[in-house]
C-alpha cells in the first residue's frame, strides 16, 4: 500500500488515484533565465523518485514538466523586471535565445542525474491561448478585476484561499486605492499584465484586454490542465512554491472549472541549504551547478546518492563534510556490488522490505539502508536480482560497470618524465610533475612495475 503525504491535508494517506489506467503528475519546472544549480535540482529528483515508486508499484504515469519562459518577475507581488527579459537585456540576446540555451543546459543536467524525461515539457510562451481562455471565464465569473497594469485575480472571493499553507486572509485590509494599480487584497495577483510602449518588452501578446504578458501562476493552471485534465492525481514542487504559486494555482483553477480538489495530492520538496540555514540559491550565493561539482570529481550520480540521505520533506545541508562521505560511500557501494557473484533471482525478504520503506512516503534513507543490509549480507541469495530490482527506484546505475577515461598524451608524457626523474633520484622534480599531474586533473600511483594514472575525484 502506497502512502504520501499530502501536504493540503497534512496527512499521509492511501495514494487512490483518479483513474485506474494513468496517474496525472504536474512538476513545476525551471524559469530559464539562468543555469539551473544542485539546489534546484534536488526537487526533480524528489519528483523523479516518486514516479519510479509509481512506475514500480506498476502505474501507468503522465508527467507534465513546464517550461517558464515569459512572466516570472522578479518580486512575488507582481513587481519589477521579468527574468527573462531582464536576462535578454543584459546578455545582449533575444528571450528566446536565453530561454532555449539555458533549458538545454538544463535538460543536459536533467540527463546527467539520471531523471526520467516527462510524457511532455510544456513552455509557456506556446500556450498564452489557453492562458487568455482561462482568464476569460474568471472575468465571465466575476472573479477579476482591472487595475492600470493589468487583470487581476480577487482573492476575496474564494473563500478557500490560502487552504494549501493555512493562509488567513480575513482581515486583510483593501489597499488604499490612490490609483488604480493598487491591488483590492495584499492577495491578489496577475493574470495578465500589460505592456507599455516604454518597457520594451521583446515577448508580448494580443488580448481582449490589450498588448500584454501572462501572469506566472495563470501558466502552470492552463498547461496542466491542457494536458492532465479539469482534476488530476498530484502536483509537485519545491516548498517555495507552495504559499503564493501553488495557492494562486488552486483559486484560479478551481474558480474556472469548478472541481475541488483540483489536484488531490500536493507534494512538496524541501530547500538544500547551506551553512547558516539559508537554502542553496543565486541570491544566497555560493551555489554549485552540475557542471561545477564534475570539475570538483563529484559525479551527478553521486549527488543524487547525497541527496538521499535525507528524506524529501526535510532540509538538506550541503557541506563538503557530508558530499564527501556519500562520495566514499556511493564507491564503496558500486565496488562491493562489483564483487557480487550472479546467482538466479531475487531475495523476496529485502525486496519486501525495500517496498514496505519506498511505500512510505518515498522513504530513501530507509531504502538505502536495505539496499546496504543486503549487499553486507553474507548469507543472502538472488543479490543482484534484487539489486537490478531495487535500482529501479534509486536510478543509481548500481550495476553499470564505468567506463574508464581515456589518459590524455600530457598527462603521460608528465608521468614518464617524472618517472625519469624518480630513477635519477631527482625527487625535487618529481614532486613537482605530481603536483602539475594533479593540478591537471589525474592521480599519478607508484607501484614496483612502474606507475598507473587515474582521474582525480577532488
Amino acid at each position: 500500500m502506497l502512502k504520501l503525504y499530502n501536504t493540503l491535508s497534512r496527512e499521509k494517506e492511501e495514494f487512490k488515484p483518479i483513474k485506474k489506467d494513468e496517474i496525472g503528475i504536474y512538476t513545476c519546472g525551471p524559469t530559464v533565465y539562468w543555469f539551473g544549480h544542485a539546489g534546484n535540482l534536488r526537487s526533480y529528483i524528489f519528483a523523479d523518485i516518486l514516479k519510479r515508486v509509481l512506475l514500480y508499484n506498476e502505474f501507468k504515469v503522465k508527467h507534465i514538466i513546464n517550461v517558464t519562459d515569459v512572466g516570472h518577475l522578479t518580486s512575488d507581488s507582481d513587481t519589477g523586471d521579468d527574468k527573462m527579459e531582464a536576462a535578454a537585456a543584459k546578455e545582449g540576446k533575444t528571450a528566446k535565445e536565453i530561454s532555449h540555451f539555458y533549458f538545454d543546459a538544463f535538460r543536459k543536467d536533467f540527463r546527467k542525474l539520471n531523471l526520467i524525461e516527462p510524457f511532455k515539457w510544456t513552455w509557456a510562451t506556446e500556450h498564452i491561448k489557453e492562458q487568455i481562455e482561462m482568464i476569460e471565464i474568471l472575468e465571465k465569473k466575476n472573479y477579476t478585476y482591472k487595475t492600470d497594469d493589468g487583470i487581476y485575480f480577487d482573492t476575496s472571493k474564494f473563500k478557500d484561499y490560502g487552504k494549501l499553507s493555512n493562509k488567513k486572509i480575513e482581515g486583510l485590509e483593501a489597499g488604499k486605492r490612490i490609483d488604480l494599480r493598487d491591488k483590492k487584497n495584499k492577495t491578489d495577483f496577475a493574470l495578465w499584465k500589460f505592456s507599455f510602449p516604454e518597457d520594451k518588452r521583446q515577448q508580448e501578446w494580443d488580448s481582449p484586454w490589450g498588448k500584454g504578458f501572462p501572469g506566472w501562476h495563470i501558466e502552470c493552471s492552463a498547461m496542466a490542465t491542457k494536458y492532465l485534465g479539469k482534476q488530476f492525481d498530484i502536483h509537485t514542487g519545491g516548498e517555495d512554491n507552495m504559499p503564493i504559486h501553488h495557492e494562486n494555482e488552486i483559486a484560479q483553477s478551481e474558480c474556472v472549472w469548478g472541481v475541488k480538489p483540483w489536484v488531490k495530492t500536493w507534494m512538496h520538496g524541501a530547500f538544500l541549504n547551506i551553512k547558516g540555514g539559508k537554502k542553496m540559491s543565486k541570491s544566497a550565493g555560493k551555489i554549485k551547478t552540475i557542471s561545477q561539482l564534475e570539475d570538483e570529481g563529484i559525479a551527478p550520480l553521486m549527488y543524487r546518492y547525497f541527496t538521499y540521505s535525507a528524506k524529501y520533506r526535510k532540509p538538506l545541508v550541503w557541506s563538503s563534510e557530508a558530499v564527501e562521505s556519500a562520495v566514499n560511500s556511493y564507491k564503496k557501494l558500486k565496488n562491493i556490488i562489483s564483487g557480487i557473484e550472479n546467482t538466479a533471482g531475487k531475495n523476496k525478504m529485502y525486496l519486501k522490505e525495500f517496498e514496505e520503506r519506498i511505500n512510505d512516503d518515498l522513504d530513501m534513507p530507509g531504502a538505502l539502508a536495505v539496499l546496504w543490509k543486503l549487499v553486507r549480507d553474507e548469507k543472502a541469495s538472488g543479490k543482484i536480482g534484487t539489486i537490478r530490482k531495487m535500482d529501479m527506484v534509486f536510478g543509481l546505475d548500481l550495476l553499470k560497470e564505468e567506463e574508464k577515461e581515456k589518459v590524455p598524451k600530457e598527462i603521460i608524457e608528465i608521468a614518464n618524465e617524472r618517472q625519469k626523474a624518480r630513477g635519477g633520484k631527482d625527487w625535487a622534480r618529481s614532486d613537482e610533475l605530481r603536483d602539475l599531474i594533479k593540478a591537471k586533473g589525474w592521480v599519478v600511483k607508484d607501484s614496483k612495475d612502474g606507475f598507473e594514472l587515474e582521474k582525480s575525484n577532488c
